[in-house]
């Protein structure tokens, strides 16, 4: 068992499958020199060498051109884009190119590809630079989408990623990269499509994502001491999507509440509470809530920002309102 940081489980999550399957390789902006723009990346230029991870120029296009072109070819890249919002500008290789190859060959190509990418705000980096895009991917059939909400998580989703014959978009909240956990020492590998119960409880359900997991948490624990009972669920995975988890959990609880960071427009909480409000209307007490950030650009100063992202007392005001 080894204390870790987020950052650092992302480089033990790839280096466990580099060491394990020599087809594995990485690719993208500063990750091997530098060790990536956020030090994901650190020692794995030299323990596998420049032919497996391999710095580009700064042309997202082009690396998941690469990347993909490896996949077909038998190779399991790792790809990074540096922001989850350059996702924009490689958008048609993501969507018509890369989520559909499987499908439109009947099989006879897979692309086993994990692009990987920093995600999300908290870290004042702006509008462009900030956003939480989750749920542009998870609208898209052919792509897995999960985001990890801890070290251990990092490390056991990465292989799981990894694995996966099917290109897999791999979610590292920026806002995270310093928090630190015990991650077991050896092989760590997780399923995709699993959430995990945080924290059980029996008055509602809050399900969350990311950065918004502790912070869910953390509301949990302050609302506990008023004597409301939260049982908290890190979705992890958003495609595959683990509904027998979420209903088991909703069905005894009676209640629904999501914590998201996405704007509220379509965000991934309004699927997962029409799931909920098909499958097990009749449990529900009352209304789901989301509590999600509002329909507007990140702002980049730190009061602002603070101001529409989800944070734990608005977490807490909002439950409190609905359950007391």
């Amino acid at each position: 068992m080894a204390e870790l940081t987020y950052r650092a489980a992302v480089a033990r999550g790839i280096a466990q499958e580099m060491d394990r399957d020599e087809r594995v390789l990485l690719i993208g902006e500063d990750v091997a020199g530098a060790g990536g723009v956020f030090k994901t990346t650190p020692g794995l230029l030299e323990r596998f060498g420049p032919r497996r991870v391999i710095d580009t120029p700064i042309a997202e296009q082009a690396i998941l051109g690469a990347a993909m072109g490896a996949a077909m070819t038998g190779l399991r890249p790792i790809a990074e884009i540096m922001f989850a919002d350059f996702f924009a500008v490689t958008w048609d290789i993501v969507v018509n190119q890369i989520a559909k190859t499987r499908y439109m060959t009947n099989g006879q190509v897979t692309l086993p590809l994990v692009i990987k990418t920093g995600n999300g705000g908290n870290l004042r980096f702006g509008a462009q630079h900030s956003q939480s895009i989750e749920n542009w991917a998870m609208a898209v059939p052919g792509l897995k989408v999960v985001t990890p909400s801890t070290p251990r998580d990092v490390v056991g989703l990465m292989a799981a990623a990894v694995r996966s014959d099917d290109p897999v978009l791999f979610f590292e909240h920026k806002g995270m990269y310093a928090s630190k956990a015990d991650v077991p020492d050896g092989e760590i590998v997780d399923a995709l499509g699993t959430s995990v119960i945080r924290r059980p409880g029996t008055d509602a359900t809050v399900l969350a994502l990311g950065l918004m997991v502790p912070r869910a948490l953390e509301a949990a624990e302050m609302l506990a001491s008023e004597g409301i009972d939260l049982e908290v669920i890190d979705v992890r995975s958003l495609v595959p999507l683990d509904t027998r988890t979420i209903l088991e959990s909703v069905s005894r609880t009676g209640r629904l509440f999501t914590v998201e960071e996405n704007p509220q427009l379509l965000g991934w909480g309004a699927e997962l509470v029409a799931i909920a409000s098909d499958e097990v209307f009749w449990d529900l007490d009352a209304p789901p809530v989301r509590i999600t950030t509002p329909h507007v650009p990140l702002p980049s100063a730190a009061a602002l920002e603070d101001s529409v992202i989800p944070g734990v007392e608005r977490i807490v005001q909002t439950i409190r309102k609905r359950l007391v």
